[in-house]
């Protein structure tokens, strides 16, 4: 079990931009980019293992458009053998490792606020509001999968309503309802920023596909440490989780 206790006046705060949200982000991940590359190796490892059962090769298609010579109007990616398998398989995965997610955000306040990290952080999740984590993820998981099965635009304009989720179930110990309905109300009065934060977010976490697809491993958790940013911006600096020896 935890309890909250208000930590002292260290740490910075962006302000309430995008180019200040996404340039805070930034100096936090470079302080906590080992455990931001460990997180993508546990997921690298589960995804292994599920290709391994499944007999999908998701890897496959990045090589697959090499050899397209720049004509993708037949490629038909979803109609591989082991398609529909793996990715259902690929968003339960993505669920059961959202508390790693989260505790990436932990290893970022306890950085910012100059508190001492351990490797036992990036698990902090799976101690500290676990269930309404996972069902915050699988809630969110369903409706940005549906978005993004409309043409894959929607997604863009749906993500940013999510953008403070994952830090409000750490800071604040909220139910999945309450996180939804919080991020969903601020991100409705700021949409703009909150859109620009995303859209950018997003392209810095993807921007590793440009450096031989293997470079996704280094950028890809970018989009948390975003997260962890915009609430700082919008709601302050959260409080410190002190956990009861």
């Amino acid at each position: 079990m935890s309890e909250f206790d208000e930590f002292d006046q260290q740490g910075s705060v962006p302000s309430k931009e995008a180019g200040s949200i996404i340039s805070h982000a930034f100096e936090m991940y470079k302080g906590i980019f080992l455990y931001a590359l460990v997180s993508m190796i546990i997921y690298i490892i589960g995804d292994f293992i599920l290709q391994s059962i499944t007999g999908f090769n998701s890897w496959s298609g990045f090589s697959d458009f090499r050899d397209l010579d720049g004509d993708y109007t037949n490629y038909e990616y979803w109609r591989k053998p082991g398609f529909s398998l793996y990715y259902s398989f690929s968003s339960i995965l993505g669920i059961l490792l959202s508390p790693i997610y989260v505790g990436l955000i932990y290893i970022a306040n306890k950085f910012n606020t100059k508190n001492a990290i351990e490797f036992s952080d990036l698990f902090i999740g799976y101690r500290q509001n676990v269930g309404n984590i996972l069902l915050y993820s699988l809630v969110t998981s369903i409706i940005l999968g549906v978005s993004a099965a409309m043409c894959g635009i929607p997604f863009f304009f749906v993500f940013p309503f999510f953008l403070l989720g994952y830090p409000i179930l750490l800071f604040e110990n909220a139910t999945a309802m309450d996180a939804i309905s919080k991020t969903f109300n601020i991100a409705k009065e700021n949409y703009g920023t909150f859109l620009g934060v995303a859209l950018l977010g997003l392209l810095i976490s993807v921007s590793g596909l440009v450096l031989c697809c293997i470079g996704i491993i280094l950028t890809a958790p970018f989009i948390m440490i975003v997260m962890y940013s915009a609430y700082c911006a919008y709601l302050g600096k959260p409080r410190q989780l002190i956990f009861k020896k």
